[in-house]
């Protein structure tokens, strides 16, 4: 997932290497390792190894020096910045944070200019005894794809809304990552006004996420969706939150949005173990190294590590046969009909 709408941080073009030398764009003496390289292949290498070592999460734990090394032997004799590609994946993967990664050019391109008119999943409707349910998939990809899951969100919840639902069903079983923003600006109604939840650094400082008005922010700055925000007829209904293993990284900055949150009971199985930040740096190229920069906390500021459990365990069939009952879905229904608001 991304820190709001995938912030690109742009790293500085490759140079010839006096010019690198003198701007201080790169860091690190040459060594032995190196010898054989282009000035614009170790250049390239470089700017990946300092933007990691400058932004990652896990960036007081790792030895840089030997990181360092491991990948200069590893593009030993690189001619062009592509032929260095290998050596910052297996750097990426040295870090074991087990959600960064390396975009090539040409998968950065598809990733980044992904684009789509309906979104499969995204539903809102009615269920019997005026419970709402709205279940969101995954969304990645450019701000036109946000702007168009938003409209698309947004209207489900007032489909599902009808004439004031008693309380929710927000589905994140197929929320596998991407963008978080879109899902909060779709969501925030039913969330609530009020902090939900932060990133934390390496460092431990904070960025807080909030609902203001229905609309999303972070540390004070809307995420661009706070105009055109369909109230919901009922303010803080109670809500039981879907999840299972296929909720990951974004899906689960959603999951930790709820927690915390009164009148929230979580049905389901267990989430990827992803509740982690990710930026995107793009490479003078084209290519994204995709890093780890924050984990997750709540609003009461709980900090999450890995897979985060449901309330009530009922395990998911990934490719469940037509016909058969959704026991988490039926729980749910049955929790939220006890619940005052649904008497």
């Amino acid at each position: 997932m991304s820190w709001g709408h995938r912030r690109r941080i742009s790293v500085c073009a490759a140079l010839a290497s006096v010019v690198v030398a003198a701007s201080g764009c790169t860091s690190g003496a040459r060594s032995s390792s190196d010898e054989g390289m282009t000035p614009a292949a170790r250049t390239y290498l470089t700017q990946a190894l300092d933007t990691m070592r400058d932004r990652s999460l896990v960036r007081h734990t790792v030895d840089w020096d030997a990181l360092r090394k491991k990948a200069f032997s590893q593009a030993h004799g690189a001619r062009k910045p592509a032929d260095t590609y290998g050596a910052i994946e297996l750097a990426v993967n040295s870090l074991g944070d087990r959600h960064g990664r390396f975009m090539d050019p040409e998968e950065a391109k598809q990733t980044m200019g992904a684009s789509a008119t309906t979104f499969d999943g995204l539903e809102g409707r009615s269920l019997p005894h005026g419970i709402g349910y709205v279940s969101l998939p995954h969304v990645d990809g450019s701000q036109q794809l946000y702007d168009a899951y938003v409209r698309q969100g947004r209207a489900a919840v007032a489909k599902a809304d009808g004439a004031g639902a008693c309380g929710w069903v927000v589905d994140l079983r197929t929320e596998t990552g991407g963008g978080m923003d879109p899902v909060l600006a779709t969501l925030g109604p039913i969330l609530g006004d009020g902090a939900v939840g932060a990133f934390v650094d390496a460092d431990g400082k904070k960025s807080i996420w909030s609902i203001k008005g229905g609309a999303p922010y972070v540390d004070g700055k809307s995420l661009g969706w706070n105009t055109d925000v369909p109230p919901i007829g009922r303010s803080n209904p109670p809500v039981a939150v879907l999840t299972g293993p296929r909720t990951a990284s974004a899906g689960e900055a959603v999951v930790v949005a709820f927690h915390g949150r009164p009148g929230t009971r979580f049905f389901g199985g267990g989430t990827s173990g992803h509740p982690t930040a990710n930026e995107s740096h793009p490479l003078s190229d084209g290519a994204e190294l995709i890093l780890t920069e924050a984990k997750e906390a709540d609003r009461t500021g709980h900090i999450y590590d890995g897979p985060i459990a449901p309330d009530e365990e009922y395990p998911q069939d990934l490719n469940p046969a037509p016909g058969t009952d959704d026991t988490a879905l039926a729980a749910a229904q049955k929790w939220l009909l006890g619940q005052a608001a649904c008497r």
